[in-house]
């Protein structure tokens, strides 16, 4: 950091098993990703190349060099997995992963109907070669999974081989996870996190008002995915408590000057900052 500030909350150090940031590749160029990497490489843990985004982009190869030389590894998005299993070439998936050196998989069903168990045995097959993320939530908004299905689903992934679930919410994050509106489904994460640990879940949250609210629920160490490569450093401001949505969350209002501290204990009036 640029100089010191006090009653911050402390950031895990990459790399790192929970406070991941997933930076959502939708399509950069080369020079773009350098770009990025200059402003945000440092604050992010992993990228996903969105869907399918990896057909169609140049320079694929000579791409993922560049995030590889910044230590930073990549995944395709779990769509393409999706558009290797419907056709029926989950050999051909495996042969693409080999082939671009990936360590990391996505599994997922959120655009097709795939058998749960047929799902976890992808996951183990997977797992036996890289490490495999798997998502769990529909991209349909239409298809609303009730809380215990969502949990089932996360155990039984878990213990398929993934390393981490990923709650859905897609990249405009309005399905899954959020109402057509953006709105968090408060009640379905607070259920979830009854039964996964919190460390092993990484919540899709693309917009601004999402990230806040997980960090206000679970702190600056929340894993968030999705995130705009222009949001990354937006995002650790908003981890640190140093953005006006989380100012006041991290701060202890007994040890801020006194002129800012509650009316009711300094017995005259000023500027009073809720605790959040």
């Amino acid at each position: 950091m640029n100089y010191d500030l006090s009653q911050l909350p402390e950031r895990t150090a990459k790399p790192r098993e929970q406070g991941y940031t997933m930076m959502m590749d939708k399509g950069l160029s080369l020079r773009e990703v350098e770009d990025f990497l200059e402003v945000g490489g440092a604050y992010t843990d992993i990228v996903k190349l969105g869907w399918a985004t990896s057909y169609v982009v140049p320079n694929l190869k000579r791409k993922l060099e560049i995030y590889k030389e910044a230590g930073i590894p990549v995944y395709f998005g779990g769509t393409l997995f999706e558009a290797f299993i419907i056709r029926n070439q989950f050999d051909d998936y495996r042969r693409l992963l080999d082939q671009y050196g990936m360590e990391y998989a996505e599994v997922s069903d959120g655009s097709i109907d795939l058998d749960h168990d047929r799902k976890c045995e992808y996951i183990r097959e997977l797992s036996k070669h890289v490490q495999v993320l798997s998502e769990v939530g529909s991209k349909d908004a239409e298809k609303i999974i009730p809380p215990y299905k969502w949990i089932a689903q996360m155990e039984t992934e878990l213990a398929a081989g993934a390393i981490k679930v990923i709650g859905e919410a897609r990249e405009g994050g309005n399905v899954g996870l959020f109402r057509s509106t953006g709105e968090v489904r408060s009640g379905l994460v607070e259920e979830i996190l009854t039964k996964i640990p919190g460390e092993k879940i990484l919540w899709e949250a693309p917009q601004k008002a999402q990230q806040v609210w997980f960090i206000k629920l679970l702190g600056a160490n929340v894993n968030l995915g999705n995130i705009a490569p222009n949001e990354v450093v937006s995002l650790e401001t908003i981890r640190l408590g140093l953005r006006g949505d989380t100012f006041s969350h991290f701060l202890d209002m007994d040890a801020v000057d006194p002129m800012f501290q509650p009316a009711a204990k300094t017995g005259k009036p000023g500027t009073s900052m809720p605790r959040g």
